[in-house]
C-alpha cells in the first residue's frame, strides 16, 4: 500500500486533491488507520484516479465524473457526453484561433502606421444587384462578433437555395446597417446574386441599388484579419478628402476551403453617391429570419 504522499506522487496529483476526492466520495482510500487517521491507497486505484483526472480535464463536473467511473452512465450515454464535450472543445479552439487572427491583424495595423499603404484603392460605380439574403444581428461590427453570425447565415442560405433548386447564383455579398437598438449592434445581411424571378421560401429577394461612387480595395485572406485592409481604405478616403457613408460592403470573389486564400473586395460608398440601401420589396419571397 501507498501513503497518501506516495500515491499522490505516483498519480502526479497533489495530496490536497486526494483529500478533496476523499471528502466528496470520488476516490476513497483503500484503508484509513483508525488511530492515526492516515490514508493508504492501493496501486489498483491509480486506474480510477487516471479516469477521474481525464474526465475532469475534459470539463465534466465531479458529479458527472462520479457517475461515469461508478458505472452509472451507460456506454451510449457516455459516447454522447464525450461527443458534446469534443464539440465544445473544438468550438473553443476555433474561437481561440480567431482571436489570434484578430490580434495578428491589430499588430499588422499598428506596424503599418506611418508607412505608405501597399493597397490599391479604386473608386468606381457599383451596379445594382438582385440578392437573395438572410439576415441576423451581431453585437458589434467587430470581426469576432460578425463572423459567428455571417457564416451560419451563408450556410443556411446556400442550403435553402439548393433545396429550392436554385443554381448558378453569383458571388456572396454582405452588407451591414445599424440595428437601431442604440447598443452598437448591427444587422448583418448575407446575400448572393440571383437571377430575376428567383423565389425561395423563407428567403428575402431584393434589389441592392447601384452606388455611383464607392472606394474599393481587395483584401486577401480570412475576414478575421480584415482590419489592416479596412483601415487602409479608411485612411485613403480621409487623405483624399472623401467621406464614407455607412458600412463597407463585402463582395466575396473567391472563397476556397482554405480561408487564407480568400479574396474579398471591400466596397465603401462615398458621400454624394446614390443611396446604398436596398429597394424593398423587389421580388420579395418571404421574410428573412432575424437572430
Amino acid at each position: 500500500m501507498f501513503t497518501i504522499g506516495d500515491f499522490a506522487r505516483h498519480g502526479r496529483v497533489s495530496v490536497r486533491m486526494l483529500r478533496h476526492y476523499d471528502a466528496v466520495g470520488l476516490l476513497r482510500p483503500a484503508r484509513v488507520d483508525p488511530h492515526s487517521g492516515y490514508r493508504y491507497y492501493e496501486a489498483g486505484q491509480l486506474a480510477r484516479l487516471n479516469r477521474v483526472i481525464a474526465l475532469k480535464d475534459l470539463g465534466f463536473t465531479l458529479d458527472q465524473v462520479r457517475a461515469i467511473v461508478d458505472g452509472e452512465v451507460g456506454a451510449d450515454e457516455l459516447r454522447v457526453m464525450l461527443r458534446l464535450r469534443r464539440a465544445d472543445l473544438e468550438a473553443a479552439v476555433a474561437e481561440a484561433a480567431a482571436r489570434l487572427d484578430q490580434v495578428a491583424a491589430r499588430l499588422r495595423a499598428i506596424e503599418s502606421e506611418g508607412h505608405m499603404s501597399t493597397h490599391d484603392i479604386v473608386v468606381k460605380r457599383l451596379p445594382a444587384v438582385r440578392l437573395a439574403e438572410l439576415s441576423g444581428v451581431a453585437a458589434s461590427f467587430q470581426p469576432e462578433h460578425v463572423s459567428p453570425v455571417v457564416s451560419p447565415l451563408y450556410e443556411e442560405l446556400c442550403a435553402r437555395l439548393e433545396a429550392a433548386g436554385v443554381t448558378g447564383f453569383g458571388p456572396g455579398l454582405a452588407y451591414y446597417e445599424d440595428s437601431g437598438a442604440g447598443d452598437g449592434s448591427v444587422v448583418v445581411h448575407a446575400g448572393v446574386a440571383v437571377p430575376d424571378g428567383t423565389r425561395v421560401p423563407g428567403v428575402e429577394v431584393l434589389v441592392l441599388p447601384a452606388v455611383e461612387r464607392a472606394a474599393t480595395v481587395i483584401h486577401r485572406g480570412p475576414m478575421d484579419g480584415v482590419l489592416p485592409t479596412a483601415q487602409a481604405l479608411a485612411s485613403w478616403i480621409d487623405a483624399h478628402g472623401h467621406r464614407s457613408v455607412g458600412y463597407a460592403r463585402e463582395l466575396y470573389l473567391e472563397c476556397p476551403e482554405d480561408r487564407s486564400r480568400w479574396v474579398t473586395e471591400l466596397q465603401e460608398p462615398l458621400e454624394g453617391a446614390a443611396p446604398a440601401r436596398p429597394a424593398r420589396p423587389a421580388g420579395r419571397a418571404g421574410s428573412a429570419p432575424r437572430t
